[in-house]
């Protein structure tokens, strides 16, 4: 990410964090179709190693893969974010880090989640970010990524009654699962919901990416 962009999204997420982590921690009470999602994934990796949620907040989705039995931690960009991460989860690990350029090892994960955390990146950044998921990835490692639909950037002045400077993007499941497969992930479901009521999230589609790294290379034969 360029260092502009990368300064943007930290300092709108570190004012924010006091009241997102207020607003947004327990919001997977009120989201049936996203835990039963999260325990897909916690499923298809528990035991196969450690996941990173991305792009954390303030580590309700850690925490949630935890407590359903994935050996997950958290990264997130904004050490303010990481602060209310900590507070509310206090027996699991955050760390810091931009992720297009994770501060993890190759093939280290068994899976990563990324609930939004693209939607403040400009779509020509995300090639660079599916290429450190890929390569974090253990041959067999599970991304699920989420995103909301559309083909739009919002220009957002003000969220959670707060003034912020970001834009936030809606996304093409097509362009976004053709992204992940460029990195040589293979797509393996693309589930898409519509909103919850008002007073659970922004009503926006949703749409959740699953996609694996294969076991061996291609074949470049």
């Amino acid at each position: 990410m360029t260092e502009s962009h990368s300064d943007t999204i930290r300092e709108n997420y570190d004012r924010l964090a006091e009241e997102y982590a207020r607003r947004v921690f327990d919001e997977l009470a009120h989201k049936p179709a996203d835990r039963a999602l999260l325990d897909r994934f916690a499923d298809s990796t528990a035991g196969r190693g450690a996941v990173c949620d991305l792009g954390c907040g303030p580590g309700h989705v850690a925490r949630y893969l935890h407590e359903a039995g994935a050996d997950a931690f958290g990264l997130d960009l904004s050490p303010q974010m990481l602060a209310q991460a900590r507070r509310l989860n206090p027996h699991l690990l955050f760390v810091q880090g931009d992720m297009t350029a994770l501060p993890l090892a190759d093939a280290s994960l068994a899976g990563v989640t990324a609930f939004y955390a693209i939607v403040n990146l400009p779509p020509s950044i995300h090639p660079t970010a599916f290429r450190e998921i890929a390569r974090v990835l253990q041959p067999g490692g599970l991304v699920l990524l989420a995103f909301h639909m559309g083909n739009e950037q919002l220009d957002v002045k003000e969220l959670m009654g707060l003034p912020i400077t970001m834009g936030f993007h809606l996304l093409d499941p097509a362009k976004i699962s053709a992204g992940l497969a460029e990195t040589g992930l293979q797509i393996e479901d693309v589930v898409t919901r519509e909103p919850y009521a008002p007073d659970v999230e922004y009503q926006s589609r949703r749409a959740y990416v699953f996609a694996r790294k294969p076991l061996r290379p291609p074949n470049p034969s």
